[in-house]
């Protein structure tokens, strides 16, 4: 997985080998956050963004809520804390503090830290496994909410008015991620909010964030030979025709009813006998399944005369009593052939896991993506979220690449198991970094310290 251009300050080989992957991610954590701006005025400077940034950054990583107030506390009894040996805080800020300098801070001004993890993973040789269908990446779209309020509300929220004259105050985002059929883990990437935008009447859409995503974001993901994954939404085509004016590919999901002049056009053709069908049977524990795709190339998106050629699929899976358990059609730019619609297929259903992988993670899994943790006047909100973002990089880029933290999630395959413990120690014991907490852990359980690789 290469870019066009290297990111600067890559990883090295050495820190790789030394297991201090998590260092380096930090270290230019700490790089962004010191060019943020800074608005402050007058005396207010006692704690620097280099502070700011990390602590707020450092309570969602840990996934502990009082971690500050913890290491204020073992500062005043020990002299030293976790903030600072793994973290970098030299003073640490209270919450409000945080929460109103943070304020202040564009989400994007954080956002070359998404594709500076993706590179760390393509240094660590890992990525290759991600790819699919003539070494392609799939990365998926999809939008989600992550706050709504009748009461708190301020100038980016979206706003939902009632027959009964009641509002509803929410925001939500697209959240892209890079995944694969059969794996358990995605890569978040840069998020796209959906707030209102200056010039414009209508309220923001999903459809419009994703738009913006693909232009603006898009150039530095295209190196990676990228396939839009999207639900039906992301198969109309004047998302289809950006999606192919910024070099991806897509595999969107193709219903009957919003797509009409395209079945029209199938069901012509079937009459003719001319949709091609492949069939596979399949043991699944004691009953038989049968994965029936049939496709078919060069249909029109819509009905128009400037309307875009697509290629269609569709997989219906059965039981041996002909109860169908799955049913779902794609379109795609990619020709379909025999040799490779069952793999587009995959493709295609693997975008469920921005819902299972990202979005429900982020929201049951400790990360708590609907709290409240501060909503603010300006961009709070969304900057939290695009730090609880970055927190949720980090761990599963550690996990896949860095060897020891691997080896504990195997020992501790529970998240809310490894998170409780992370909480406990960091509450009770000061380590010299990153790196010795692992070691501590990894002693705890009897594992034999490895080198991290």
């Amino acid at each position: 997985m290469r870019y066009p251009e290297k990111i600067e300050n890559g990883i090295s080989a050495k820190r790789k080998a030394q297991g201090l992957l998590f260092d380096s991610m930090l270290r230019q954590l700490r790089a962004e956050i010191m060019g943020l701006p800074d608005r402050r005025t007058g005396k207010n400077l006692t704690y620097s963004m280099e502070d700011i940034g990390p602590g707020a950054f450092s309570v969602f990583f840990t996934q502990s809520p009082s971690f500050l107030s913890f290491q204020k506390t073992m500062q005043m009894n020990t002299g030293k804390n976790n903030a600072d040996t793994i973290f970098g805080i030299e003073k640490i800020p209270c919450d409000n503090h945080i929460r109103s300098i943070l304020d202040e801070v564009c989400p994007s001004d954080l956002y070359s830290m998404f594709p500076y993890i993706v590179n760390a993973m393509d240094e660590a040789e890992y990525p290759d496994s991600f790819r699919i269908i003539n070494d392609n990446i799939l990365i998926a779209l999809d939008g989600t909410q992550y706050f709504s309020s009748d009461k708190i509300h301020c100038d980016n929220c979206s706003v939902k008015n009632h027959k009964n004259g009641k509002k509803t105050y929410s925001h939500s985002a697209v959240t892209p991620v890079i995944l694969k059929p059969g794996k358990n883990k995605v890569i978040p990437l840069d998020p796209e909010f959906i707030t209102p935008q200056d010039g414009h009447q209508k309220q923001d859409c999903e459809n419009a964030a994703a738009k913006r995503w693909l232009c603006q974001y898009g150039l530095q993901y295209k190196g990676l030979n990228g396939i839009i994954l999207g639900d039906d939404l992301y198969s109309r085509q004047p998302l289809c025709e950006i999606i192919l004016k910024e070099g991806f590919h897509f595999i969107s999901v193709c219903k009957p009813d919003s797509h009409k002049t395209l079945y029209e056009w199938l069901a012509d053709f079937d009459k003719m006998g001319a949709i091609s069908t492949k069939e596979i049977r399949r043991q699944t524990g004691k009953r038989t399944e049968t994965d029936t795709y049939r496709y078919f190339n060069h249909v029109p998106l819509r009905d128009s005369d400037d309307a875009i050629e697509v290629n269609w699929c569709e997989q219906t899976t059965t039981l041996a009593d002909g109860a169908v358990i799955y049913q779902n059609s794609f379109v795609t730019d990619l020709e379909i052939t025999e040799d490779n619609v069952i793999e587009i297929a995959k493709a295609g259903r693997a975008r469920w896991k921005i819902e299972n992988e990202n979005n429900n993670v982020l929201k049951t899994k400790g990360y708590n993506l609907e709290h409240n943790f501060g909503h603010g006047k300006k961009h709070l909100s969304s900057t939290l979220l695009t730090l609880n973002l970055l927190s949720f990089a980090f761990h599963t880029v550690l996990e896949i690449t860095d060897k020891k933290y691997r080896i504990l999630r195997e020992a501790l395959p529970a998240r809310k198991t490894f998170f409780d413990d992370l909480r406990a120690l960091t509450r009770y014991i000061c380590f010299e970094n990153w790196n010795d907490l692992l070691n501590f852990m990894l002693r705890g359980l009897e594992i034999e310290n490895i080198d991290s690789g």
